[in-house]
Formats: structure tokens, sequence, C-alpha cells
């Protein structure tokens, strides 16, 4: 009869022999070396930003628009900030962040 053992079987644990547990801790293994690595990719990665730059996100008619200029341009835009009506709150910020004076030629 096919069924002769399942009582047996069912009513003792698992065992987990040499096999098994080799397979669980090379997986785990795995995965503590994949989480130091993406940990460290993490870290490492990315841009450094520049003091000098001004950087506004704001809504545009297609979406979200951003507005980044660094340098001597950054400041000319924090100097005369007239073309920008709509998002002058944050580019003042910006530009305070960036040490720029803002509206110094209007």
């Amino acid at each position: 009869m096919i069924m002769q053992d399942r009582a047996r079987r069912q009513s003792e644990p698992l065992r987990w022999g040499r096999r098994e547990k080799a397979a669980v801790s090379a997986a785990l293994g795995c995965l503590i070396a994949a989480m130091i690595a993406l940990g460290a990719y993490g870290l490492s990665s990315g841009s450094r930003t520049r003091k000098d730059c001004i950087d506004v996100t704001f809504a545009s008619t297609v979406g979200g628009a951003t507005l980044h200029a660094c340098g001597a341009r950054a400041r000319a835009i924090c100097a005369s900030p007239a073309g920008y009506k709509g998002v002058q709150g944050q580019l003042k910020a910006s530009c305070r962040r960036a040490g720029f004076a803002f509206g110094a030629r209007s």
C-alpha cells in the first residue's frame, strides 16, 4: 500500500541533513554579501554637489521642470529673478543656500 508510512512521516519533525544546512548557509551568505555590496555602492555613488549651484524643481505646463545653474550663471539668475515669477520663493531659498544675493540687480 502506498500510504503505509504516511502517518509516521507526518508526525516526525523534519531532519536537516548536512546538504540542507550547507544550502541554507550558502544562500544566507550570498544574501549577506549582496546586502553589503549594495550598501557600499549606495554610500559611494552619486555626484558631489558644488557649493555655488542652485537647483529648483517646480511645476510646469508639461509636468515637473528643473532649474539648475552653477557659478556665474547661477549668480546672474539670482541677481535678476524677474523671469522666474512662479518660483521665486523656491529660487530665493536656493540662492540663499548657494550664498548669492537674491534680486540685487532689480
